[in-house]
């Protein structure tokens, strides 16, 4: 079989390889990232800022996270009038004409969507997310906060809080919302229940980790050498 594996090569294995290796990516990333929430949060316990910024923090609170994003909020598509009649044209002499019966219909307003709008800083606390933007700028403070919602590719997030009528949130590239939700999730947890659960979360991810790193079956079943 080996020979004939070589010679048409085989299919299952190359197939298997390559969801190892798609695997294997994800889970460097996954090393990488909490390689980066241990460094922001031991700056969070010396009082120190991760990320170079600009916007004005508050006593007590700490950037962790920095990135790009699109802003957006809840809006309307334009709305139209249904039902329209263009009525009757009635001559009364003289050239003159008199128009009756046009209606205009009832207007229906336009479904409601997550509309768009410009590209720029993202900002994560201690405290809240911020957005920075051209032409717009958001917070999203955490003492308000009712809850968060994420696109099934984890790429776009739509954040509820009570001082807010309207659902808002931030699209990131798939692999910076991936990240950007990590440390949110990490965030909450240090807002709800201190550093010292933080750190103690962190530790427990790194003892985890190394034994959940992709492997094919072969390489998991060979003999250790004697």
């Amino acid at each position: 079989m080996g020979f004939f594996n070589d010679l048409f090569g085989d299919p299952k294995g190359k197939k298997a390889k390559l969801e190892v290796a798609r695997l294997h990516k994800e889970w460097t990333e996954d090393v990488a990232t909490l390689a980066k929430l241990k460094e922001a949060f031991i700056a969070v316990q010396d009082g120190e800022d991760s990320e170079t910024h600009t916007i004005i923090t508050k006593a007590g609170e700490y950037v962790i996270w920095a990135g790009i994003g699109q802003y957006h909020e809840a809006g309307r598509t334009a709305g139209q009038y249904v039902g329209t009649s263009q009525g009757l044209s009635i001559p009364i002499g003289a050239g003159i004409r008199y128009r009756v019966g046009a209606q205009r219909g009832t207007f229906v307003p336009g479904e409601e969507v997550q509309v768009y709008k410009d590209v720029g800083n993202v900002y994560l606390t201690t405290s809240r997310v911020i957005f920075n933007g051209g032409t717009n700028t958001a917070e999203w403070k955490f003492d308000k906060w009712i809850g968060a919602g994420a696109s099934p590719d984890g790429a776009d997030f739509i954040f509820h809080v009570s001082n807010r009528k309207k659902s808002s949130g931030i699209l990131f590239e798939k692999d910076v919302g991936e990240e950007f939700n990590r440390f949110l999730a990490f965030a909450l947890i240090h807002l709800n229940d201190g550093i010292e659960r933080v750190m103690k979360e962190i530790a427990g991810l790194e003892k985890r980790i190394p034994t959940e790193e992709p492997k094919l079956q072969r390489e998991i079943e060979a003999p250790k050498a004697e």
